[in-house]
């Protein structure tokens, strides 16, 4: 079998699968039975001054069956005693030394109060530490969280000051609530960060009781926009953490979170740069037996690409990622039906015709029955009708160019 054993900023554990700072980390008894069931490394709810919670704090979008896509929260930072945390993390290390133990911090923006906190963390025994400079919610109004994050210049600062004191490695959490997530990325870089994780949840309402005509989640009649998190914001996730990779200013490992449930997703991470992943909504969703599976697939995977280790993987994808202006504009692909496969539904016909560009038609065939046919001259290729088939390998794009002379928008422009 593959090796899993992750080393990320010096900190080792035996797989890439760590528990993301949240409620599924929230005390001692809790990160042990994680690791106890496979989880390699874990970050601690975050300490801080304890908080008082609102109580009705959850919050869920559904699609169809599918329970939970996206789940938006109000919930804060640890509300139990700060010397309670410390006891239970220096305890669960004693008791789990291989395991990767991350403790996350957010105190005021106060020199002393960061570099305090940093030695109570160490001394109870952290591998690391992350500082949270994301929570959109509860803690920014209070100048903390994403308030930090969002400002490049506050993130250096204080990440300078935790590096004054710090003698593990610190890993700086970042908010997706910006226009770029560079400025941040590079500032927390500069200030000294030995790795970065993202993304943070992002600001989200997740709807309205239309009955009561108040959002959720209800708290007394009102409601606070809040975090979202869940399956549905992976593909921001990867476009961000794709986007440090690529970034030569940020050349430190990127702990990639947002969504992951499975084994491919995690693989997707890994692919576009991430060194390990952080995992939250899946867990609180199923229990954290789901890493059994996660560390499976991902074995299984790697062993059918002949890999011999996961970081053999990391960063694989990213030089397949580039910008808009350097796709070549001469590949050309067109869609082609199977109508041995297909189930007549005429989905592909009616998201062409009103969705898209037109280039599918009905035909009455020579049986009398009636099929969408692709006019592959008007067709450009846009996959529209291959996402909606539910019929299974039913539609292909099928690529029609020679590939002899490929040109980019760029180069184009260049010659005008």
């Amino acid at each position: 079998m593959a090796d899993l054993t992750n080393n990320f900023a010096g900190l080792t554990s035996p797989n890439p699968f760590w528990l993301a700072s949240a409620p599924p980390t929230n005390m001692g008894s809790m990160v042990e039975r994680a690791f106890d069931a496979g989880w390699g490394g874990a970050v601690w709810k975050t300490l801080g001054e304890p908080i008082r919670n609102v109580s009705s704090r959850l919050a869920a979008i559904d699609h169809g069956a599918q329970r939970m896509i996206g789940l938006n929260n109000i919930e804060l930072i640890t509300d139990r005693p700060l010397e309670v945390n410390l006891k239970e993390i220096y305890e669960c290390k004693k008791k789990y030394p291989k395991n990767a133990l991350i403790v996350s911090l957010m105190v005021e923006s106060k020199q002393e109060a960061w570099h305090e906190i940093v030695k109570q963390a160490e001394d109870a025994g952290a591998d690391g530490l992350e500082l949270n400079f994301g929570c959109p919610h509860g803690m920014s109004e209070r100048g903390m969280g994403a308030a930090m994050g969002q400002v490049p210049e506050y993130t250096c600062m204080v990440t300078e000051w935790v590096k004054e004191v710090a003698t593990v490695p610190v890993i700086v959490k970042l908010t997706p609530n910006v226009t770029d997530i560079n400025y941040p990325a590079e500032a927390a870089v500069k200030g000294g960060a030995d790795a970065l994780s993202l993304i943070n949840t992002i600001n989200s309402v997740i709807g309205v009781d239309l009955d009561s005509m108040v959002p959720h989640p209800n708290v007394n009649g009102k409601a606070a926009h809040g975090g979202y998190c869940g399956p549905a914001v992976k593909p921001i996730a990867l476009n961000m953490v794709s986007e440090l990779a690529r970034n030569e200013k940020v050349n430190v490992p990127i702990s990639g979170i947002g969504g992951i449930s499975t084994w491919q997703d995690a693989a997707e991470f890994l692919l576009l740069g991430a060194g390990n992943v952080q995992v939250c909504t899946a867990v609180m969703h199923y229990g954290y037996r789901i890493v059994e599976d996660l560390i499976d697939g991902l074995n299984n995977y790697l062993d059918e690409k002949g890999i011999a280790s996961v970081s053999e993987i990391v960063g694989r994808s990213v030089p397949r990622v580039t910008d808009w202006g350097n796709l070549d504009l001469n590949y050309e692909v067109v869609a082609r039906i199977d109508h041995s496969k297909c189930v007549q539904c005429n989905l592909c016909h009616i998201a062409c015709e009103d969705g898209a560009h037109q280039c599918i038609d009905l035909v009455k065939q020579d049986d009398g029955r009636v099929f969408p046919v692709v006019d592959e001259e008007e067709c450009v290729g846009c996959n529209l009708c291959f996402l909606v088939c539910p019929a299974p390998d039913c539609i292909s794009m099928v690529r029609i160019d020679d590939g002899s002379t490929p040109m980019t928008w760029r180069e184009l422009n260049s010659e005008q």
